[in-house]
This record gives structure tokens, sequence and C-alpha cells, in this order.
């Protein structure tokens, strides 16, 4: 491991990282068959943190019959609230490692550590115990019919809710621990069994938790964890015919081979995909919240995150304030290291990210947009970019078009109040995963918010996010839902009996 003396790091996390990172297969760490390494760095130095195992093809036919094996063995018979204290359990295990899992977050990711601390005890527990709620809930129906013609009163039918079977769950590298825990908690609660596929960036979180989960008391096998490339350990769980469900968040267009990767045994597939937001403020908006909200809303995670409000539109009258105060909060944040507490933005994850960032804000320059702050690198050593702002943005320019996923803002007015029209530019993409609509007008509010295509508007908010509340998208960016009862549904299926007196 490299020097990292600079950096403020406890021992524990050193030693973690240290460590000998193999595959979670069948409750047990095991190497992968092609001995090969992944090297895992920190965004904020560039510097080589830890390797772990890169598994292959036969590595994920072995997690995947260790699936199947538990799918029907004694995970199968364990009650649906013994799956639930199971999961509850798994929940405040996490939050007893809190500080190290925060912390091996950002070694991994680069997000501040204010953040990391956030999303694991805000939405990584919480979920856990959210879906350890519905395990109990899971039921079918008794259904008054006479099948076949037969009299009523002398049969019955009803239905079962069962899991999917095998799910490949393969998680991105923007917020990992979180996915990872997004894709577990659903399938678990349905009583699925799980091969997780992390990125290979950002591996480290999904590793530590195998192990609580190896010592939680799920039975060995039902989660399994495969480091790998997506081209070869991603590929060929998406491929795999013993696999029954694949549940994917990343790119739209790593999304599209996935679903022809599904064709072979036709498995079902969920897919939280790109995005690309819209940010809409009429001229009656309240600019105290406007003003950090659409800051917030595109620059949270260094705009590395599929919700990003990246398209900001606002009315002609107030355009300028609204810049101006975005401009003055973008220069306002602090650069550097997530575990500096000083520091609030962090890097991008890799320099092959920081170079398509930056060719996207070459792009916008070149096609005429004005640049009004950012748009450079940021330092020696680490990933990081400035957050951006353009203004004189055009609806063909490829930077207001295509998902760039770094801290760019695309600004844009309106004069006018037809709604279907403002609509019409928001909409004006090939994505359909979020948006905001900021005004105190609650008439204007609904009725934007009715015409917005995604799958998910706040209204004087962006990105309202809550375990209970559904998420995901609509066009390219993506099929099905996560979070509340919706995210569970595509772990089960039904099973209609019918019995004949």
């Amino acid at each position: 491991m490299a020097n990292l003396e600079h950096i403020k790091i406890s021992e524990e996390a050193k030693n973690f990282l240290a460590s000998n990172h193999q595959l979670l297969i069948d409750g047990e760490w095991v190497s992968s068959t092609s001995g090969e390494k992944i090297p895992v760095f920190d965004p904020g130095t560039e510097a080589k943190i830890a390797e772990v195992d890169s598994g292959n093809e036969d590595d994920i036919s072995l997690a995947v019959s260790a699936a199947r094996k538990a799918l029907t063995g004694e995970w199968s018979k364990i009650p649906s609230h013994d799956r639930a204290q199971l999961l509850n359990k798994l929940a405040d295990d996490i939050d007893t490692c809190l500080p190290l899992l925060a912390e091996l977050e950002v070694l991994d990711n680069g997000m501040p550590l204010a953040l990391a601390h956030y999303s694991i005890a805000g939405h990584g527990t919480t979920l856990l115990r959210y879906y350890a709620g519905w395990a109990t809930k899971i039921q079918g129906d008794t259904i008054p019919v006479s099948p076949g013609g037969v009299v009523n009163g002398e049969s019955i039918t009803y239905t079962r809710r069962e899991p999917i079977g095998v799910v490949g769950a393969i998680i991105p590298w923007n917020s990992p621990l979180i996915f990872a825990i997004l894709k577990l908690a659903p399938a678990l609660a349905a009583g699925c069994t799980v091969v997780l596929k992390p990125a290979e960036l950002t591996p480290m979180t999904a590793l530590f938790l195998g192990e609580l989960i190896r010592k939680s008391g799920i039975p060995k096998g039902v989660v399994n964890i495969v480091t790998g490339y997506g081209e070869t350990a991603g590929n060929a769980l998406s491929h795999h015919n013993s696999v029954d469900k694949i549940a994917f968040t990343g790119s739209t267009e790593v999304g599209k081979k996935i679903v022809a990767a599904s064709v072979g045994n036709l498995k079902r597939v969920t897919l939280e995909l790109g995005g690309k937001n819209p940010v809409v403020v009429f001229p009656d908006a309240d600019l105290d919240k406007v003003i950090p909200g659409a800051a917030r809303a595109c620059f949270f995670l260094q705009g590395q995150n599929c919700m990003a409000g990246t398209r900001l539109f606002v009315h002609k009258d107030i355009f300028d304030p609204v810049v101006a105060g975005i401009k003055e909060m973008a220069e306002s944040f602090k650069i550097g290291h997530g575990l500096d507490p000083e520091k609030d933005f962090g890097p991008l994850i890799s320099d092959t990210q920081r170079k398509r960032v930056m060719s996207y804000i070459q792009s916008g320059i070149d096609e005429g947009a004005e640049l009004i702050t950012g748009g450079e690198m940021v330092g020696d050593k680490g990933f990081f970019v400035k957050p951006t702002i353009f203004t004189q943005i055009h609806g063909d320019m490829k930077i207001a078009k295509e998902e760039i996923f770094g801290p760019v803002l695309c600004a844009q007015s309106f004069d006018n109040n037809d709604l279907e029209a403002i609509a019409q530019q928001a909409n004006d993409t090939s994505y359909g995963l979020s948006g905001s609509v900021w005004t105190q007008n609650i008439s204007v509010a609904h009725k934007m918010a009715m015409l917005i295509n995604a799958g998910q508007v706040s209204i004087n908010w962006h990105a309202a996010v809550d375990p209970a509340i559904p998420f995901g998208g609509n066009k390219q960016s993506g099929w099905g839902r996560e979070f509340g009862k919706e995210g569970l549904e595509p772990y089960l299926k039904t099973k209609a009996t019918s019995v004949i007196f």
C-alpha cells in the first residue's frame, strides 16, 4: 500500500486495506481461479490502496452454483420473521462499524466523509430495516373462481408470492455501499439468493459488508461476492443461464448490453440507468431555497449521480440572480480529499472519468456556450475538477443532451408561462429519471410535475429520496423501480394453485 501518512487514516482502515481480498463464495473467502488481481486507487491521492481478486467466468459459475444450492436449502426453510431479524441484525452490525465503513467509502470513492456517514446511516441501514419490515408482509390472495367449470364451493384457488430465484446484482462506483445494500435488502427480504458484482473501481466496502454478512447468521451461499471487471465477471453474470434476474445500476450503454445478455434464458431485468435531469424554476420561486437546492442538485457527489440536476431552466426575470447565486456557491466549495474535515467537494472517481468530463467542458466551449465558472482541473494529485457552470446553452449542444456524470451545470432561460412549451424543453433528452419544479404556485407545481417525463419529480426540492418512495426511470433511464413496495416486486413471482374438491 502506498504511503498515506499525510492523510489521517485509522489503523483499522489500514489493516483492512492491507489484508488479502478474496471472493466470497458459499460462505468462504476463496482465491479467484485466475489468480489475477485488480489494483484499487484512492481517487483523492491517486495512490494504490489495495488489491482485490479478479473474478472471471469460472468464479461466477461457482458463485451462481452456491446461490442456487442455497436457494432451496436452509434459506428456503427460514420463516419470514427470521429473515426480517437477520436483516435487522445486519443493519445493527453496519451501525456498529459505521466510522470504519465511512472511512473506507471515502478512500474507495472519494466522497467527503460527512456525506459517507450520512449516506450509510441515512439510507443504507434504513433500507435494510425498511425491507426487513416487508419480509413478513409478502402474501398471496384467495380468488373466488370456478376453474374449468367447477361449481362454486367445490374448489379453491389461491396464489403464493415466491422468490424469483438467483439474483445477479451489478452495482456502480458512485455510491458503492448504498447500492450494494439497495440490491441485497429487497432480494433477501423476498427470499432470493444473490451474486453481487461490485464495480472494479470501488470494491472495498462491499467486501467488508461480505464479512459482516458471513458473521450475521445468514446461511452460506445466500450472498456471494465476486469482484472483477465488467467485461469479464459482469458479462458472465449477465449471460449465466442459472441466474433468474439481473439487478443493474450503471450506464445506459451497459444496460443495453445486459438486456441483450438476458435473452438466453429470458431472465428478468431491472435497470437503473443514466439521467439528464431538469430543474425548472418559475419567477415566484423562493430564491433562498432555489439557489442552494439547485447547487446541491448538480454538484452532489461531484455530479457523479444519476439524479443530478444538470439542466437548469430558469425564468428570464430571475435568471441572472439565480445563476449568480449558484456561481457563488460553486466557488465557495472547498475542494480536497474526503478525509479532510475542512473539505466538502471531493475528486472524480478516476483519471478516465476526469478526462471524460474535461472533454465535455471543452466541447461546450467549442460549441459556443458561455463558461461562467470552473472548467479546470485542480492540483497535481487526485482527480479534481472545479464545479462548472455554462450559460448560453442550445438544446443541440453535447453538454445539453448527453450525460456528463460530472460537476457541470447547463443553465438556460425561458420567457413565458406556457407549461407545455417549458416541458418540451425539459423533456428534450433520451433520459427520464428525475426532475424538480420550483414555484410557490401549487397549481403550476402539480401541472409541471405531471408534464415532466420522469420516474421521479420533486417540488421545491430535488431528488427527494426515501426507502418508501419508488424510484426509477422512463425512456433510456431504465426499467422497473427500486425503493418502496415497488422495489420488492421484481424479486417475487406469483404461483396460482387451484384445488378441486
